[in-house]
């Protein structure tokens, strides 16, 4: 009998032994994932944050299923409000969702990893290479297709963001104020913020 327990007490301490193993290995796997995800967007996106929604999208919506586009678009307008880079922000917001704190530091090291190793490279680059008409040639092409995918981005956020006309009157006084007033884009999300709230609020008391 007491061989009988033993062995009991053996195999199931194998089984949360391996058990553990199973779930260390898919942590590694999942901050592998987070790694190479942000590594290939923070390489590939030209022009700032708005520009990587399009792979954004792709990595963690479509790909890995990280988020659904509601929560991305919540994401951006969080990081937009927060001190820092909104690329940088974002993968901060989703690796720290997906792995926790060590999810978060992954996902932020591996957005920032290509910018630094690009900029150092660049930076030597110009250096030499500047007064060359190919290389101001080559930046014109540069900004032309971030102008796309700027715009581009523009177009999934009004599909998904704009959903009524309260939708559409906030973004038409939010975009006349900013270039009117040339404001600061925290001031015109926070007032956006107490606006919706305040306007569902009115809502739900006529329901």
């Amino acid at each position: 009998m007491m061989k009988l327990n033993k062995l009991c007490s053996l195999e199931k301490g194998l089984f949360i032994k391996y058990h553990n193993i199973g779930k260390e290995e898919n942590k590694l796997k999942k901050l592998l994932n987070l790694f190479g995800a942000f590594f290939r967007i923070g390489a590939f996106t030209f022009g700032g944050g708005y520009a990587m929604l399009p792979m954004l999208q792709k990595e963690a919506v479509d790909k890995y299923k990280w988020a659904t586009e509601e929560e991305l678009l919540n994401y951006y307008a969080i990081g937009q409000c927060t001190p820092g880079v909104i690329a940088v922000n974002t993968a901060t917001f989703i690796g720290y969702k997906q792995a926790g704190i060590i999810g978060g530091i992954v996902a932020t090291a591996g957005v920032a990893a290509p910018s630094l190793l690009i900029i150092v490279t660049i930076a030597a680059f110009l250096q030499n290479f500047s007064h060359y008409a190919v290389v101001g040639h080559a930046f014109a092409g540069i900004r032309v297709a971030v102008a796309a995918l700027v715009l581009n981005a523009i177009i999934k956020l009004w599909k998904t963001g704009i959903k009524d006309v309260v939708g559409i009157i906030i973004f038409a006084v939010s975009f006349i104020v900013s270039i009117v007033f040339n404001l600061s884009p925290v001031y015109i999300i926070i007032a956006s913020i107490f606006v919706g709230v305040f306007v569902k609020k009115v809502e739900g008391k006529k329901k």
